[in-house]
């Protein structure tokens, strides 16, 4: 998804009614001066401690640690809802960056006989209590960005975000995407997204992973 950097120029619009004075905002200005009403000055050692936490790598971060290595994936892929699915094979190598605090994934295979290559960063926002994640590929010119939610119960992750769809243009498109830890070895990713006739979610792709 591109970043969008909006500028607003805000203006006083002067009316006369019944010889009183009024000033017009713009949305911009409204948006600005709620930011301003909401900010909270916070004392220096409160805002150091809360630094320090937010940059310490913990428990999230130490099981993505357990992921480095490579592994080999068995990728389904449905083109459409219903549709007759077709299989490849890849490979990921996964490893921790900047002292266990992030985790970066090379992803190499073929799709659709074509060569693949991807590159995503993960990682378990502290302040947020969220894992985040980035990705990008040959495929396109865009980024996917997601944020998703540790499920102890069934070992999993479920990341939601936004897509671009070329087809439609300045359109974005929902994704979701479930990674399950089955065990230290294996592995289980599956995405959905809409079907292109019907809007539809369903699941697009299916990867098993075991580590090499």
């Amino acid at each position: 998804m591109r970043k969008l950097i909006f500028a607003a120029s805000a203006a006083l619009l002067f009316v006369a009614c019944d010889k009183v004075k009024m000033d017009v905002k713009t949305d911009s200005d409204a948006t600005a001066s709620k930011e301003k009403e909401e900010w909270k000055p916070v004392d220096s050692a409160t805002a150091t401690k809360a630094w320090m936490e937010f940059a310490t790598p913990g428990e999230m971060q130490k099981m993505l640690a357990k992921s480095d290595g490579v592994w080999s994936g068995e990728n389904t892929m449905w083109m459409e809802d219903g549709g007759k699915p077709t299989t490849s094979t890849s490979t990921t190598t996964n490893k921790m960056i900047f002292d266990g605090r992030y985790q970066t994934s090379e992803h190499k295979g073929d799709f659709m006989g074509m060569p693949f290559e991807g590159m995503s960063i993960t990682g378990y926002d502290n302040s947020k209590k969220k894992f985040i994640s980035t990705w990008i590929d040959n495929m396109g010119t865009g980024f996917m960005n997601m944020e998703g939610e540790w499920n102890a119960a069934k070992k999993s992750i479920e990341f939601k975000g936004k897509i671009t769809d070329p087809s439609r243009p300045g359109k974005d498109c929902d994704v979701r995407e479930v990674y399950t830890f089955v065990d230290n070895t294996h592995q289980t990713l599956e995405m959905y997204g809409p079907d292109s006739k019907t809007g539809k979610e369903y699941k697009t792709i299916e990867i098993k992973y075991t580590k090499k």
